[in-house]
């Protein structure tokens, strides 16, 4: 994704219910999944289709298990680029935003944002701009920068060490 626009597909309300954050993070498994709604699932996923047909999409990656980062640090880790994250959380808990699991959302990398927003209007589905790469780091919106090298070091280790019982 050299010099790609990461662009969030889909809205984002940040439900957490039977979520990894709200599991491993806060150490609980309680609440509702996300509800589904099949004609909105339908017409997102029509519609990243004839993106990708168009040329508009060069990759894409569903948010559903893990959330928005979780997707975004794993199409990172692929390439080994990095991304400085805009502020786009809203008013929606950053937690909530970046480790929700909403159904009918996808990252998608593409060399020209505009036309991929105008489409997505058009067809009204939300489109958000998440960050250009470029960076050798994840840039979360706080300055925090993540070594995208180290976050697939440790995701390449965790197996490993699962089978040898650490």
């Amino acid at each position: 994704y050299k010099r790609q626009t990461l662009v969030l597909l889909g809205a984002t309300t940040g439900h957490l219910g039977q979520s990894l954050w709200l599991r491993e993070i806060a150490g609980r498994e309680d609440g509702a999944p996300p509800p589904v709604d099949l004609a909105t699932e339908r017409r997102t996923g029509d519609f990243l289709r004839a993106q990708i047909t168009e040329g508009r999409i060069q990759a894409a990656h569903d948010c559903a298990d893990g959330g928005l980062l979780v997707t975004i640090a794993e199409m990172l880790m692929e390439t080994g680029t990095g991304l400085r994250l805009r502020d786009v959380a809203g008013s929606i808990p950053a937690h909530a935003f970046w480790f929700g699991e909403d159904q009918s959302r996808y990252v998608v990398a593409t060399a020209d944002a505009q036309p991929l927003l105008a489409a997505a209007q058009a067809a009204g589905i939300p489109a958000t701009i998440l960050g250009e790469t470029g960076e050798k780091d994840l840039v979360l919106p706080d300055g925090t920068a993540i070594s995208v090298a180290s976050l697939r070091a440790a995701n390449e280790a965790t197996l490993p060490a699962l089978m040898e019982g650490n």
